[in-house]
């Protein structure tokens, strides 16, 4: 038998799925999980994308949502 790796941003594929997710990341409280959640959020929704809307750039979106990363809100 062969495995895939999970990937969370494959099932975030609507807005309702996203909302969802991100409520109860929210309502867990931890702030390394909330940047994780952003982070399959933003691949959900195409990196490029969401870099563009934000303003950023690519790289620094992904080093922003890296694990460990210390972004200020």
């Amino acid at each position: 038998m062969k495995t895939q790796p999970f990937d969370m941003a494959a099932l975030l594929d609507s807005d309702a799925a996203i909302s969802e997710y991100f409520s109860q990341v929210l309502a867990d409280g931890d702030s390394e999980e909330v940047i994780r959640a952003l982070g399959h959020i933003a691949r959900a929704r195409g990196m490029a994308k969401v870099a563009a809307d934000s303003g950023l750039g690519r790289e620094s979106l992904y080093k922003a949502l890296s694990p460990g990363a210390k972004p200020r809100f």
